[in-house]
């Protein structure tokens, strides 16, 4: 059986610098780089570019003795991708896929390891969210992507878990976790406690990527809470680099300080433009490269969240 290397570059930059777990300077950022990690025996992180065009979300797989079990489904064409990947690094059959909700980039390819006999697995708080916005998702991308969704039926997980899920064996244990809502309502992780290693899907990014439109940030902040509490000794999250504990703590700030200047303003009765004009986070801007005042979308989230009214 073929081997791939420990650290394999996909898209390669000339000379460019393989990164370690830490650091979070968005110089280290390689955003239009595709990397493939063993980030423990048998434990692998496919981290995919986002630059100069967005193709999807990371991607884990853990080898367990008899199977492969995949961590987010990614879109169609990303899951043909990541299959010859895996069977590069084992033969056993890729039986679970867990998406860690029901977005499209993390969920779409779910057909593409249907047809190889795996089963997908989510959150039972995603289950609503899969059989409404994800299949209208889905029907708007095969009219929009024709190529590559037209031939595909959409695929819901057929084995959904109340707040815990644990697939183990002598070799790896993996324990898929629904904490609360908030990057969506069914967000999930995988958690190897063994190995300290924590997937967290999209509740905890490493640079500009929040989505908040399915969001609550005051229970998503909660969640944050919660991983900070595991032993975490990398985070393999659902977009850019992968990083330490440390990132935990930098997306919780992210929500708490956009929470606490938005309120203020709120309560002093500034308007919407006000806030934008003069919210200032430099070490949001430190860490993603992009300054906080940018993220419109999610500065209209949480004051909507908090209470302001447009006039």
């Amino acid at each position: 059986m073929n081997q791939i290397p420990r650290r394999v570059i996909v898209s390669v930059l000339t000379g460019a610098m393989l990164l370690g777990v830490g650091g979070f300077a968005v110089g280290w950022f390689k955003s239009d780089e595709t990397t493939v990690t063993e980030v423990a025996p048998g434990v692998w992180f496919r981290k995919t570019r986002w630059k100069p065009d967005f193709i999807g979300c990371n991607q884990g797989w853990v080898i367990f003795n008899d199977f492969v079990l995949v961590i987010d489904a990614n879109f169609p064409n990303q899951a043909e991708e990541i299959i010859p990947l895996i069977r590069k690094t084992t033969d056993k059959p890729i039986r679970y896929v867990f998406d860690t909700h029901y977005h499209g980039d993390h969920a779409d390819g779910n057909p593409i390891f249907g047809k190889i006999g795996a089963t997908a697995i989510a959150s039972e708080n995603a289950a609503e969210e899969f059989r409404t916005k994800g299949i209208q998702g889905f029907e708007r991308a095969k009219k929009d992507k024709s190529a590559e969704y037209g031939k595909l039926d959409y695929l819901t997980p057929s084995l959904y878990f109340p707040k815990k899920l644990v697939i183990e064996d002598s070799r790896q244990r993996v324990e898929l976790l629904h904490i609360a809502h908030g990057h969506t309502k069914g967000d999930a992780v995988a958690w190897l406690p063994k190995q300290g290693i924590l997937f967290t899907g999209d509740s905890c990014l490493n640079g500009p990527f929040n989505y908040m439109g399915d969001s609550n940030t005051e229970s998503w902040i909660g969640a944050l809470t919660e991983m900070k509490k595991l032993p975490v000794q990398k985070v393999c999250p659902g977009h850019g680099e992968m990083s330490d504990a440390g990132l935990i703590d930098l997306q919780r700030r992210y929500f708490v300080e956009l929470r606490q200047f938005i309120g203020e303003a709120v309560s002093k009765g500034k308007t919407l433009s006000e806030i934008k004009e003069n919210i200032d986070f430099p070490w949001y801007q430190d860490w993603t490269g992009v300054p906080v005042r940018q993220q419109g979308e999610n500065i209209e989230h949480v004051f909507k969240e908090l209470g302001g009214r447009t006039k």
